[in-house]
């Protein structure tokens, strides 16, 4: 077997890493805690989500799926069983990520190198933001983000998940959004219209509204976890991708 790529197997530790975080996290907040940072939910809400989810993108690695297929229910688990059930799950993704051959064919759902380089992706920052949201329920101040980390995390909702034509984020007359990460050498402009986004990595042309501020700052803001750190311009882009950029 060939081996793994070392962009792949970055985003397989940092998965690792942070799903190890929330756990302890989740199991120190216990599972009735409120997540302020996820409206509505507590723990639980959290851990079979994305328990469920684990589950879900670990299938189509290690089954070689090539067809979407709805994410699975979570048991009807709660307190330090679920807490377990979720550590399972999680242990699960990561093994069968860490095992996987780099050519593995199954599905995806936004442009990658490679399938397994997706899931390792996708399901890295997936933990990473409801890392985040599990330490939030403890108060206090959550473990930060790498700016690299975050960096790679906004050049993933902006050039992945809004280019696709679910996105929300339209406005009737052509408008330009800019996001600058200010410790992590990053820029992107999106050009905004009755179309989906699209987002390119530079600074080129004038922008009506720009998103600037630390890539962990950012990187949480655009998942609607935190405020946007600084809004230069017409706050009305912002205020349409706080409303809008659910996905």
């Amino acid at each position: 077997m060939a081996p793994t790529a070392p962009k792949t197997g970055r985003f397989i530790e940092t998965l690792d890493r942070e799903g190890r975080l929330l756990a302890a996290a989740a199991e120190q907040a216990g599972t009735d805690a409120k997540v302020p940072t996820c409206p509505g939910w507590r723990v639980r809400d959290l851990l079979r989500h994305l328990g469920a989810v684990h589950r879900w993108a670990a299938s189509y690695v290690r089954e070689g799926r090539t067809e979407g297929r709805p994410i699975d229910d979570p048991p009807g688990l709660d307190g330090a069983e679920l807490v377990d059930w979720y550590r399972e799950s999680h242990r699960g993704l990561v093994d069968t990520l860490s095992g996987a051959a780099p050519d593995v064919v199954c599905f995806t759902f936004l442009p990658a190198p490679s399938p397994l380089e997706f899931w390792a992706r996708r399901q890295a920052h997936e933990t990473t933001v409801h890392r985040y949201d599990a330490q939030a329920a403890l108060g206090g101040t959550p473990d930060p983000v790498e700016p690299d980390l975050a960096a790679d995390g906004i050049d993933e909702l902006l050039r992945g998940f809004h280019a696709r034509s679910r996105s929300r984020v339209r406005t009737e007359t052509p408008r330009t959004l800019r996001v600058r990460a200010t410790d992590a050498d990053a820029v992107w402009t999106v050009r905004l219209s009755s179309e989906p986004p699209v987002a390119t990595r530079d600074d080129s042309g004038e922008a009506d509204c720009e998103l600037s501020g630390d890539a962990e700052e950012l990187y949480l803001a655009l998942w609607n976890r935190v405020p946007v750190p600084s809004v230069t311009g017409d706050r009305a882009l912002a205020a349409l991708w706080r409303e809008r950029s659910a996905v």
